[in-house]
C-alpha cells in the first residue's frame, strides 16, 4: 500500500483529509486517501499518501488553506518514519 519513499501525512480528523485530499488533488498528481496504516496510530482512520518529491507543495498548499498536518512519514528500508 505504502511504497518505498513515499510520505504518509496524517490529520485529525476525516473531514480534514477529506479537505486535504480535494485541495490537493486539484493541484497535484500521485495523491492517493489509504487506510491509516497499521504502524500508526491516530484517532482517523484515514492518512494520505503522496510520494516525497512534492512534499514541499503539498505542505504549501496546506497551510495556505490552513489544513494542518498532525505527522508526516516516510517509508524507509521497509519501515514507516516520522519526519522532523
Amino acid at each position: 500500500m505504502v511504497d518505498e519513499g513515499d510520505i504518509v501525512a496524517v490529520f485529525h480528523s476525516v473531514h480534514r483529509v477529506m479537505k486535504a485530499e480535494k485541495i490537493l488533488k486539484g493541484a497535484l498528481q500521485g495523491i492517493k486517501v489509504i487506510p491509516m496504516p497499521r504502524q500508526l496510530s491516530a484517532d482517523c482512520g484515514m492518512a494520505i499518501k503522496f510520494p516525497s518529491e512534492l512534499l514541499v507543495q503539498v505542505r504549501g498548499l496546506l497551510q495556505e488553506r490552513d489544513v494542518p498536518i498532525i505527522e508526516l512519514w516516510q517509508k524507509q528500508d521497509g519501515e514507516l518514519r516520522l519526519l522532523p
